[in-house]
């Protein structure tokens, strides 16, 4: 038996060579791509684990508040935290904490917003011209925020300098007869400023507050205007009047300066001061002052006010992006400024103009320990709605502004920051009123402690929200930059706390003024991080899981793990402001939960999928190769069985013929694995290598086993048969086209197996293509997915080549077989006066045929094997494997059918079957050569 297997193999050494190849390519590839898994696992893994590093890895939130958006999308969404006023309880605070496997519980309570007033002091002294006898330096403000968008126009404030004898009054000296100067004179009320501070200036009142009759309605920062008026002394310094407790002084300094001010809300906020400092370290981020603790208390202003007083960690500096600048000129005058009542001072003041001397920016001044921020009024902020859009961007839906809601009952002229007449995303509301915080302590925000930002989660405590273009035009409008909290707390970007307390404070102070419902539930959500979690692997994916199942079924929470997940864009669009900010479109970054996961599958399923389809196009190859090795003997078979050969003998000698190919293919893969690894980059192991020997035999057996079996169930007469029939409705052909794609259903096994094995490597080719070029090299389209993307790699790129290759190979030789077996057809043919050229397009047609069958079954598996890879889809991708079904080419694929695709998929598959045709095409160009030493006159005479 061995000497005739030698003899075939030798006898037959073209058709033997091929099916060493094909054995040494199925076996090599799948070696060296087992290697390539692992690699890449570690690769993948090793990124996934320095970035599963998050502040915490499960977030609670009051039943309810997940949303239908988060809950359809598996996100979850940022810059809602400070919409949440309460919902959870001191008492379910403490069972989270409590909880087996929870390392920290860091509750948070949002309290609301109060105003806060900022001040600024600009020096003018260089603008002061020392020759003039009088003159009036004139501060023109104007309020930016959203990156510049948004501009609003204050009126001005003034500064009047003079050479003249001033007069101060003494607010502490005022009795019956009048009000008393800084000179010794008294003054009738009724001869000075109606509802204003009359300073004299040679015995003649000048009216120095001019908006105390706009104070008695709702005010915003633009409208508040001011007249500040300094001597200048014959010494080149200026004299001015104190306010307040140092009313009966007159102060005498070196500089004119005007003091500006305008409001900012703050969001204050209670956390547990222990918990944070384990959460990120807020303890270390103290830049003055103290920390909370428990040694704090609730304080009490002195009467008459008698508010209480709750000690605060105040931010350095206030989050929103907004600024002040302010443009200053000078305008001569050559006497006081006019106007008896502040309504005729301030239009004499804003008719005076001058050409503009210097534009500067205005900073406030910092946060400092001592200061007393009144929480009156003191407001709350709901949530954001949106609208989906068929493209799945969000809107954000406007709701009415609604600046009455801070005004306080018996209280006339509220300031009110310029921001909350623009256009609202959220709703306002009244809190009670809460009386004073006092700073306690000033923090940094950015030395909390940070993350890998690829596995962000929500963090409004510390972080301001921020939003990118999200197309061309919203990118230049911004500058390349990002859009922040512009102030406004019912604007689209909610601004974080500003303030700190602590929950045992916030609980002393609701039960001080009696507020019973605010302190029944105060929370607002939990950050839970859970114990023994280091990094990204199975077991801490456990504990994750079963610390969120226990705090869901201990409390009825809303309980999201944000463990493993990571920021992915979301379009949404916000419409114009009204201070000039036009509509724009906004890539905001919203969680999405189970990225890592995701990642780490993906890359397995990836590599799986390479090296099946190796060895499942190579053993269609194979298989084919070894059939027509048999039909190709099937005379010589018949005739053995004729002079007395049992089956089993036939069998064994074509099976033993497979087997020996197949053990030498092994050997040769042992031998190319490792140094085929290293020039790819990838890790094979001597004993890796060492399995292609059995799995090369393995191979070649399974790819001659039912040849084999054919073989020896052949009867001596059949191989006097001819192997293609005709095709059971004859019809009349059109031409060698329509003849050539007639001849594929005379040996329809023969064209399947040809269209399966370039199927295959189409398959390959649509996924690879797919994650390259229509996914942008990106897994899931979060900032994750994108750092660890399943780029094409070399190795793949190989894998994807020797399957297409093969695949063509496998047409080609379905073409050759086809010739060999009508080969005294295309003889008739050429004699009854066909050309070359029209032979070689009957065999175009048929490779064409194989080529449109296989490229279509490629691009309808490899469609939905990237979707199943990817796991997202579109409504393009369903129709489009339906379609795929109807012709009969997804049944495999039709489970994959979980995710979504892009039109780019599609695209790629589109290119694939284009690829595929074009393929089988060029595989017939050598059958179709090969017409041309066909020998007419013997293959006539022989019939």
């Amino acid at each position: 038996m061995i000497p005739f297997i030698w003899a075939h193999l030798r006898g037959r050494g073209g058709r033997s060579v091929a099916l060493l190849l094909g054995v040494l390519v199925a076996t090599t590839g799948f070696t060296v791509l087992t290697g390539a898994t692992d690699t890449a696992r570690l690769q993948v893994t090793g990124e996934v684990d320095r970035s599963a590093d998050a502040a915490y890895q499960v977030l609670v939130r009051p039943k309810g508040t997940r949303t239908h958006l988060e809950d359809d999308r598996q996100k979850v969404r940022p810059n809602s935290l400070s919409g949440i006023y309460g919902g959870i309880t001191a008492d379910e605070a403490a069972r989270i904490a409590a909880l087996d496997g929870v390392d920290v519980a860091a509750p948070i309570a949002m309290v609301g917003y109060a105003n806060q007033t900022r001040f600024a002091s600009v020096d003018v002294t260089a603008l002061v011209d020392r020759s003039l006898d009088r003159q009036l330096i004139r501060v023109d403000r104007t309020f930016l925020a959203d990156h510049g968008l948004s501009s609003a126009q204050g009126r001005a404030e003034f500064l009047y300098v003079t050479k003249h004898r001033l007069a101060w009054p003494k607010l502490n000296g005022a009795s019956s007869s009048g009000i008393q100067f800084s000179d010794g004179s008294v003054r009738p009320g009724a001869e000075l400023c109606d509802d204003s501070i009359a300073v004299l200036e040679d015995g003649a009142p000048v009216c120095q507050w001019i908006d105390v009759g706009e104070m008695s309605n709702l005010m915003s920062d633009l409208q508040g205007a001011q007249l500040t008026i300094l001597q200048l002394l014959p010494d080149g310094r200026f004299q001015q009047g104190s306010m307040g407790d140092l009313a009966d002084q007159v102060v005498t300094t070196d500089t004119a300066s005007v003091t500006l001010t305008w409001k900012t809300p703050m969001l204050l906020a209670a956390v547990d001061p222990a918990a944070e400092a384990r959460l990120v370290g807020l303890d270390r981020t103290l830049t003055a002052g103290h920390y909370l603790g428990p040694t704090d208390s609730l304080g009490r202003a002195p009467a008459p006010v008698n508010e209480p007083i709750v000690p605060v960690l105040s931010v350095e500096r206030p989050y929103p992006d907004n600024s002040l600048r302010i443009g200053l000129s000078r305008v001569p005058l050559s006497a006081p400024p006019p106007g008896d009542t502040p309504p005729h001072a301030l239009a004499a003041l804003d008719a005076m103009t001058g050409p503009n001397l210097e534009t500067r920016a205005v900073q406030s001044r910092p946060q400092a320990v001592g200061d007393e921020i009144f929480l009156d009024p003191f407001m709350r902020v709901g949530g954001v709605d949106y609208v989906e859009a068929p493209d799945g961007s969000l809107s954000a839906v406007p709701v009415a502004t609604n600046p009455e809601a801070w005004r306080v009952k018996d209280i006339e002229g509220v300031h009110l920051p310029w921001q909350l007449y623009d256009t609202s995303y959220r709703t306002v509301a009244q809190s009670s009123k809460l009386g004073y915080a006092q700073v306690s302590g000033v923090y940094d925000p950015s030395r909390v402690q940070t993350f890998d930002p690829l596995s962000k989660v929500p963090m409004e405590t510390y972080q301001a929200p921020e939003a990118t273009g999200g197309d061309q035009r919203t990118r230049d409008l911004l500058g390349g930059g990002a859009l922040r909290p512009g102030g406004n707390p019912a604007g689209y970007l909610a601004t974080p706390p500003t303030l700190l307390t602590s929950l045992a404070l916030l609980d002393q102070l609701y039960e001080t003024l009696g507020l019973s419902t605010a302190r029944k539930a105060p929370v607002s959500a939990v950050r839970v991080r859970v114990a023994g979690v280091h990094g990204f692997d199975a077991a801490a994916r456990e504990r994750v899981r079963v610390v969120a199942e226990r705090i869901a079924a201990a409390t009825g929470l809303d309980v999201d793990i944000t463990y493993g997940s990571s920021p992915q864009p979301q379009a949404v669009d916000i419409s114009a402001g009204k201070f000039g900010r036009p509509a724009l479109r906004l890539s905001e970054l919203w969680t999405r939960k189970g990225v890592a996961a995701a990642i780490v599958s993906a890359v397995d399923r990836k590599s799986v999928v390479l090296f099946v389809l190796v060895l499942v196009v190579c053993a269609l190859f194979l298989t084919n190769a070894v059939a027509a090795g048999v039909r190709d003997r099937r005379t010589e078979l018949a005739t053995l069985t004729a002079l007395g050969w049992p089956a089993r003998r036939v069998f064994g000698a074509v099976l033993g013929e497979v087997a020996a190919i197949g053990l030498v293919a092994g050997a040769g893969t042992m031998l190319l694995a490792a140094p085929l690894g290293y020039l790819l980059d990838v890790r094979v192991p001597w004993g890796r290598a060492l399995l292609a020997v059995p799995i090369a035999l393995l191979l070649a057996l399974l790819a001659g086993l039912l040849p084999a079996l054919s073989a020896a169930r052949a009867r001596p007469a059949k191989g006097l048969r001819p192997v293609a029939s005709r095709p059971r409705r004859a019809g009349r052909p059109r031409g060698p086209i329509g003849l050539g794609l007639r001849n594929l259903l005379r040996v329809p096994g023969r064209t399947l197996l040809g269209a399966c094995a370039l199927a295959i490597g189409i398959t390959a080719a649509t996924v690879l293509g797919a994650i390259t070029f229509a996914f942008h090299g990106a897994i899931v389209g979060t900032l994750l997915g994108d750092a660890v993307s399943l780029q094409v790699r070399s190795v793949d790129a190989v894998a994807v080549a020797a399957t297409v290759l093969l695949g063509a190979l496998a047409v080609a030789d379905v073409l050759y077989l086809n010739i060999r077996d009508r080969s005294a057809e295309l003889a008739t043919l050429r004699a009854t006066g066909w050309t070359s050229g029209a032979l070689g397009r009957l065999v175009a047609a048929e490779g064409l045929g194989i080529g449109v069958l296989g490229g279509l079954l490629g691009a309808g598996l490899g469609l939905g094997g990237a979707a199943w890879l990817v796991g997202t889809v579109t409504a393009g991708l369903v129709w489009t494997a339906l379609a795929a079904l109807g012709a009969g080419l997804g049944l495999g694929g039709a489970a994959w059918l979980v995710g979504t695709v892009t039109a780019g998929l599609v695209w790629t598959a589109l290119a694939a079957l284009a690829a595929g045709a074009l393929v089988a095409t060029a595989a017939a160009i050598v059958p179709a050569l090969l017409l041309q030493r066909l020998p007419t006159a013997r293959l006539l005479a022989e019939e």
